[in-house]
């Protein structure tokens, strides 16, 4: 099997009934490893064959020497059997697995869910799983990555989204892809017969997330300098604290304005060294870097990165002992624009 497999390739292959004997998926991303072992389970047995042929184990509660029995028995009335192994993380001996990796049995398909880390790939067992069957590992998504992964997600659901609501899922959910493909079903429900195409309007009423203010906003008018626009976006999150956190708004201030400080270090300043130097996917993404290059000098930029710092502190208590989350992001936006 071919090395190190996309999740595109490994689901391609499954649909295709192309099947491996050894599944090994780990990672700190948890999405990717449930959709694998999910679309194990819907393509490789029938209903019918699952009741003698599907094996599920979880790491906490058996050892190495019960998944290797168990992979090692032959299906009734069906060409294949399948062994999940859940919590593989869990596993102690792990490593005597080689044992069974020397001669899999090929009617078997053995799948371990290796959640929350990853081996060490200088082991001998990875390169054994390597030679015999598919290692994958499923690794966090940046949040530059997320508006790409919303984008395909709602593609393979025949289902588009506008550029700026796909902005503000990205912002409101974050990089939880199993939560964030929860909200996209929902919005896929909720969509008005014949309309295949998600809104900001559409979020707005279905989500809760306001079109006009949020962070996604509130980053735009710090980017053009919009005084403003910027005051009125922070006067509501001020009024409605439980669905605009502080917490929530400095990580999206904190990230964009780090990545803002490395755009400086690009060796080309346009659209596509931007692009290449922060991991954007598309040079498109790097416009409002750009735009922001325009506003803040890389000294200033320093200075805001500081200046978020100092109020996540002040949020938590340090050196503050009264001002409120409102007047700590007041406080902070007017810093950014003067």
């Amino acid at each position: 099997m071919q090395k190190e497999a996309t999740y595109e390739e490994i689901v391609r292959n499954l649909k295709n009934r192309t099947y491996a004997p050894v599944y090994f998926l780990m990672g700190e991303e948890d999405y990717y490893i449930d959709r694998i072992a999910d679309c194990i389970l819907d393509t490789v047995l029938t209903d019918a064959e699952k009741e003698f042929n599907l094996t599920v184990l979880f790491g906490m509660d058996t050892d190495i020497a019960a998944v290797i029995n168990a992979a090692r028995r032959y299906p009734m009335m069906s060409e294949h059997q399948v062994v999940v192994v859940k919590e593989a993380q869990n596993l102690k001996n792990i490593d005597n697995l080689s044992y069974y990796l020397q001669k899999p049995l090929p009617s078997t398909v053995l799948v371990l869910c290796y959640k929350h880390g990853t081996l060490d790939r200088r082991k001998k067992i990875v390169a054994e799983i390597e030679k015999t069957g598919v290692l994958f590992e499923s690794k966090k998504l940046k949040e530059s990555q997320l508006p790409a992964f919303i984008s395909s997600y709602l593609k393979r659901k025949k289902v588009e989204i506008e550029p700026k609501a796909s902005e503000m899922m990205a912002e409101f959910v974050g990089t939880d892809l199993n939560r964030m493909a929860g909200e996209l079903e929902k919005l896929i429900i909720t969509l008005p017969a014949g309309q295949r195409r998600i809104t900001p309007e559409q979020i707005e009423r279905n989500i809760g997330i306001s079109k006009d203010y949020n962070n996604f906003e509130l980053r735009n008018a710090l980017i053009e300098k919009n005084v403003l626009k910027a005051n009125m976006i922070v006067k509501y999150f001020e009024e409605n604290p439980k669905s605009n956190p502080l917490q929530m708004t400095l990580a999206v201030l904190f990230n964009f304005f780090s990545n803002l400080m490395l755009a400086y270090y690009a060796p080309q300043k346009n659209d596509q060294g931007i692009a290449a130097q922060l991991g954007l996917r598309s040079p498109w993404q790097a416009k409002d870097y750009m735009r922001a290059m325009q506003q803040y000098s890389g000294v200033k930029v320093m200075k805001i990165i500081n200046a978020i710092r100092n109020c996540d502190a002040r949020s938590k208590g340090i050196d503050n002992a009264s001002a409120p989350d409102g007047e700590l992001l007041r406080e902070l936006v007017y810093f950014i624009l003067h």
